[in-house]
């Protein structure tokens, strides 16, 4: 048996709900009652109800203590927040179902977020708190999710739509893989503070940061050059060194990305693919952004069949058809010119028009 410590988080079945932990791995199937409501049924006849909440990622301790006040009351305490910022409400009581989405409904907290609707956009970290953003994080989130609230608190989709937002192309926030993917993009190299670098960098370990090689050493001023040409701004070599800023006021800004999706049904999982290159940062509202993400999503909601992903529609219609329908530009920058790109390229003469 494991020695008991006190850091590090506690056994998670100790935090189950009791109907969970007596019908652990004997479920036999769940429904999608009605939007953000969730039913599982066990093999013994139990049941657990799940309502869905949307929730912002960056939250106050007032307001968790509101919602484990609202468990409390409703569910006896039990609740769990989703890798996609949703909290979700755990309710063994028939009884105490629709209450507790008429108190949530009455007070505020948006319910939905599941079956064929967009569910909370997962994201990172933003200028809240990251180094390397060249975009906001929650903003956008916020600027696009009103646009769109109609979209998660009914099924109006013909299918899921995941939508995703990363700050920089280190792209922790999956938008490598979701239906329509919002990425902050930097579109200069950095800006080189020698007296910076001089002080407080390991020049071994900034050069070997670099994924394309871009920077090397300059032993005149006993610092470091960059390459231009090959540099990507992906901010690796600021994360190593303070002295090699990679922020950019007029430079930074925004590009979308669609088709990606993780799950294997129907078609294999696909990454997501660039269409729009670039969008400036106009905080505090992203007009520009949200507009364009509520049009591809509208466009593929008039056009596609019922249970069709996003990806899967374009692979139905052709990438010629889905720039016509959404009226998006086709640009020079979508064009793969990566090492690697022939892996990926489309190589029949068949264009889909």
């Amino acid at each position: 048996m494991a020695t008991r410590t006190d850091f590090g988080p506690p056994y998670f079945r100790d935090m189950l709900p009791p109907v969970i932990q007596k019908n652990y791995g004997q479920w036999k199937y769940h429904e999608r009652i009605k939007p953000g409501l969730l039913v599982h049924v066990a093999e013994s006849g139990d049941r657990l109800w799940t309502v869905r909440v949307g929730s912002p990622r960056l939250v106050s301790t007032d307001w968790i203590r509101e919602v484990c006040d609202i468990a409390d009351q409703f569910c006896d305490g039990h609740l769990r927040f989703t890798s996609r910022h949703n909290v979700e409400f755990l309710v063994s009581d028939e009884a105490k179902v629709e209450p507790l989405i008429a108190y949530l409904q009455e007070h505020g907290y948006p319910v939905g977020g599941t079956g064929h609707a967009i569910t909370n956009p997962v994201h990172t970290q933003g200028w809240i708190h990251c180094h390397t953003p060249a975009t906001d994080a929650s903003g956008i989130v916020k600027a696009v999710m009103d646009e769109l609230y109609e979209y998660f608190v009914d099924w109006k989709l013909p299918a899921y739509c995941r939508v995703s937002l990363a700050c920089c192309l280190n792209m922790c926030g999956a938008v490598h893989c979701s239906d329509v993917a919002i990425l902050g993009i930097h579109r200069k190299p950095p800006v080189i503070n020698h007296d910076v670098v001089r002080a407080k960098c390991e020049i071994p370990n900034v050069i070997a940061a670099c994924p394309t090689g871009a920077i090397r050493p300059d032993p005149k001023t006993k610092s470091l050059i960059v390459n231009e040409e090959k540099c990507m701004y992906c901010g690796n070599c600021y994360t190593m060194c303070p002295g090699m800023p990679l922020a950019d006021p007029v430079g930074d800004g925004v590009s979308i990305w669609v088709g990606g999706k993780v799950s294997s049904a129907r078609t294999p999982p696909k990454f997501s693919r660039l269409v729009i290159p670039y969008l400036p940062n106009n905080p505090p509202r992203w007009p520009e952004t949200t507009a364009a993400v509520k049009n591809i999503i509208e466009t593929w909601a008039k056009h596609a069949r019922k249970h069709e992903r996003m990806g899967e529609w374009i692979d139905r219609i052709g990438w010629e058809r889905f720039f016509t329908l959404t009226g998006i530009e086709f640009k020079p920058q979508l064009i793969d010119d990566f090492t690697l790109a022939p892996e990926t390229y489309r190589s029949t003469p068949t264009f889909k028009w």
